[in-house]
């Protein structure tokens, strides 16, 4: 008896080969792939979150890359009802759904759900982020705690986003965003079978490659292309602006550090987050099967294996 409205996420640190293995694993089951990268939703930003080439998107079908402007916040909760989307529009054209990236929030808000927030107003984001300039981060930590003190608990003065919206989610609805997070979210694929695959590698393997591909990055145009970022002028607190590699390269690109320097300072920062990754995934994701290696064409093969028997069980 075969899966009804199977679904695989492969998921792994930085620079780990998930991407190429989405690509094998999409040729060979006729798949769609769905991206679950926070960064690599943003336009401007293909080369240095290493999106998949224009001819890798030629080949396969690929959703939620690069469609968001850099200008704009995105969240975990638009991210989820996005993909769920996806996912149901793969199915319908009996594509494998192939959810693919390394950002643990989006991919555990996909397989437990996540509160349903309000949107909110862009003028209320305004107005919270006067307030933030006007009073400084220790004044409006002090504002927060008055409004949502289980949040100001647990939000360091010195983390301006989770501030922000902490007193945003206030402002916009009457209620603390402590009290939305204590209500029970609905998973959003429940009557659908997931298998999981973890790509994980030696850590001494996958420092290398992050470093090796921050240096392809460069010679293939990546200065050129934080410069063009930086000169839209986007305000400090936008996601966009806090990718990997993005804050030490805007640096360069305003003549404040030499580009040999903001290269090294840029490979620390990819192998720190990657180290925080590799923590998250061990302790907090649950995995059908592990590649405790970089991927490579050399594990194709039990990997595929792998997903033909997903594919032919019925779900539990």
């Amino acid at each position: 008896m075969a899966v009804t409205r199977p679904v695989l996420i492969i998921a792994g640190p930085t620079a780990s080969g998930k991407s190429s293995l989405a690509m094998d694993v999409a040729h060979e089951f006729s798949g769609t792939i769905i991206n679950a990268d926070s960064m690599q939703v943003y336009r401007e930003l293909r080369i240095v979150t290493a999106r998949p080439s224009e001819q890798d998107e030629a080949e396969i079908p690929h959703r939620l890359y690069g469609f968001q402007s850099a200008a704009d916040v995105f969240s975990a909760g638009h991210w989820v009802r996005l993909a769920v989307n996806e996912i149901k529009a793969a199915d319908k054209e009996n594509r494998l759904p192939v959810v693919v990236g390394g950002t643990g929030l989006y991919l555990k808000a996909l397989l437990e759900g996540i509160v349903d927030v309000p949107d909110i107003p862009q003028p209320i984001r305004e107005e919270v982020r006067a307030l933030h300039a006007r009073w400084g981060a220790e004044q409006f930590h002090q504002e927060l705690a008055k409004r949502d003190p289980a949040s100001a608990a647990k939000i360091p003065s010195s983390d301006p986003q989770r501030m922000l919206r902490a007193y945003e989610v206030f402002l916009a609805t009457g209620k603390p965003l402590s009290v939305w997070q204590q209500e029970q979210p609905a998973p959003p694929l429940p009557d659908w079978a997931v298998a999981s695959i973890l790509v994980l590698p030696p850590r001494d393997l996958l420092y290398a490659a992050i470093d090796r591909r921050f240096e392809e990055m460069v010679e293939a145009g990546v200065i050129d292309e934080v410069a063009a970022l930086a000169a839209i002028g986007l305000p400090a607190d936008r996601p966009a602006l806090k990718a990997l590699g993005i804050p030490e390269l805007i640096g360069h690109s305003e003549g404040k550090i030499p580009l040999n320097q903001a290269v090294r300072k840029a490979q620390q920062a990819s192998r720190n987050y990657a180290k925080r990754q590799l923590t998250w995934f061990r302790n907090q994701f649950e995995q059908n099967y592990t590649l405790n290696a970089q991927y490579s064409e050399s594990h194709r093969e039990k990997i595929f294996s792998f997903i033909r028997n997903f594919l032919l069980t019925p779900p539990s």
